[in-house]
């Protein structure tokens, strides 16, 4: 990945993980990525040493476009040894795109921004731009390397047709690797996950077994996908009984949303704390809207009252953080949106706001449906953002416990 905004953290990697993990599932192996700056010596530096690696496939995100610090395919070509020509059907592509956009610039500097993006190594396989910027597939002896444009949507627009080209298709397809089992499990924390692997036997059959903490889950890689690598899966059944919610890699939302579908059931949310945070990460699925009416968020006591119907002697009484509001949260979304199923959360994610009664951290959960309310009472650590998140993701799986009993 090139870019100094990303490098100096003002901008988030995205490209790199998803471009890594849609190889991963394909079965390649990836054995590094970098982040450097936009200078055509620090692009060059990396490139180099990528396919010095003895690597078959070098991707390269970021650093397209018509400024003066977009030289990556300037970089690349460098490294290949490879003149840049321009490409008659990356300009025409270009100049369409363009004619297409309100820009604020005289038609000569037009023309020259597409000029400069029409550049490509010589020889070079030019990909459709998604914006005005087109990537490329350079061969560079019997190695690859991979030019994409560095806004996220952009750059995985065109992964879709560098993936779809002949030489990096058959660099797929002959990777020979295979995809990696990968489970993900709910209420085990690493120490727990290492005692359990703690035989002998397992490290003894080859297997290599990856594990990543995220909040309020493990997720596990296991290479290679065989008998052996299901053995252990069955393992962890018996020694994390019920643990494991997903076994094909899918995330908790769309295993929520299958389960949800599957009954020809709905789902809304009543939010406080997480300010809509589940919403949010529930209507990142396609196809969301079959089965997420909507919520509330109910950040103030008064739209409790008004929307949700919280009466005011629980609030009174309890507490805006308490099992009753988020059990009476959880019931007036259900009855007032009308759906099988409904998901409250309210808690004090700080970092003020805290009482030695009801600390920083104090989150409660509470699920609705047909035959009654369950709640559930959160002791969360962290700054606010990661009580905020852990918040979302146990209140998720307090749902999914219910719904799929």
């Amino acid at each position: 990945m090139t870019g100094t905004e990303v490098l100096e953290g003002r901008v988030r990697d995205e490209n790199g993980a998803a471009i890594a993990a849609d190889l991963t599932s394909h079965g390649v192996r990836v054995v590094g990525t970098a982040v450097v700056d936009d200078t055509q010596a620090s692009i060059e530096a990396a490139v180099s040493a990528a396919l010095a690696g003895d690597v078959a496939l070098v991707v390269v995100t970021g650093g397209l476009g018509p400024t003066h610090d977009d030289r990556t395919m300037a970089a690349v070509a460098a490294v290949a040894g490879l003149p840049l020509d321009e490409h008659p059907v990356a300009l025409a592509r270009i100049r369409d795109t363009m004619s297409s956009v309100r820009l604020r610039a005289s038609d000569a500097t037009r023309e020259a921004a597409a000029r400069k993006q029409a550049l490509v190594p010589r020889g070079a396989l030019s990909l459709p731009p998604p914006g005005t910027a087109p990537g490329a597939v350079v061969a560079v002896g019997d190695q690859t390397v991979v030019v994409l444009p560095g806004p996220p949507w952009e750059c995985m627009a065109s992964w879709v047709h560098a993936v779809q080209t002949d030489r990096v298709r058959a660099l797929i397809e002959g990777a020979g690797g295979g995809a990696p089992i990968v489970l993900r499990i709910a209420g085990v924390i690493e120490p727990e996950f290492i005692e359990a692997l703690d035989d002998p036997m397992w490290h003894a059959q080859g297997l290599e077994v990856g594990v990543c903490a995220k909040p309020g889950e493990l997720e596990l890689t296991i290479r290679p996908d065989d008998a052996v690598g299901r053995s252990l899966e069955a393992h962890l059944d018996l020694v994390f009984p019920g643990a494991i919610f997903s076994r094909d890699g899918a995330l908790l939302e769309q295993v929520l949303g299958a389960a949800l579908v599957a009954q020809g059931q709905t789902l809304v949310t009543a939010e406080s704390c997480t300010g809509g945070m589940i919403g949010a990460r529930l209507t990142t699925m396609p196809g969301a809207s079959a089965w997420y009416l909507g919520g509330v968020v109910s950040y103030d006591d008064a739209v409790k009252r008004e929307l949700l119907g919280v009466p005011g002697h629980v609030l009174r009484d309890h507490g805006a953080v308490s099992a009753e509001t988020a059990s009476a949260m959880a019931e007036g979304a259900r009855d007032r949106l009308g759906a099988t199923w409904a998901l409250s959360i309210t808690g004090i994610a700080g970092p003020g706001g805290g009482t030695p009664q009801k600390p920083v951290g104090l989150v409660y959960v509470g699920v609705a449906g047909a035959l009654g309310t369950t709640t559930r009472e959160l002791r969360l650590h962290g700054d606010r953002e990661r009580i905020r998140l852990r918040a979302c993701t146990m209140a998720l799986h307090l749902l999914r416990e219910v719904v799929t009993g």
